[in-house]
């Protein structure tokens, strides 16, 4: 079992910045990658819905709606993903969510998530 705990949601105006964290514990050798999905109100989530992906060899993946504005990263000694998110826009607007899982032949897939942090960007 892997744990993920977010944080570093909150309400930003157009253009502003936030950097979210997702702080990994448990059985952290049995993935190989994680990702940041989002999910607006009222709507679910799937996979269409995938904002940014990295794998243990930190190659990253990101929606086009978001390239060059936001940054996947990860800290290996915190056990920590981050997703760096700039020029924020209010379709941003959503709640993030962290995810971990396996990157395979099929693609990713994702086995354990976080309990989700709210963006809210205010036009």
């Amino acid at each position: 079992q892997v744990q993920l705990v977010e944080s570093g949601g909150g309400l930003v105006q157009t253009g502003g910045s936030l950097r979210l964290s997702c702080a990994a514990s448990g059985s952290i050798t049995s993935i190989n990658a994680m990702g940041w999905y989002r999910q607006a109100p009222g709507k679910p989530r799937k996979t269409s819905d995938m904002v940014a992906e990295i794998t243990s060899g930190d190659s990253a993946n990101y929606a086009a709606s978001v390239k060059g504005r936001f940054t996947i990263s990860r800290d290996t000694a915190k056990n920590t993903l981050y997703l760096q998110m700039n020029s924020l826009k209010p379709e941003d607007s959503a709640v993030y969510y962290c995810a971990a899982g396996l990157r395979t032949p099929r693609g990713y897939e994702y086995d354990y998530w976080g309990q989700g942090t709210q963006v809210t960007v205010s036009s």
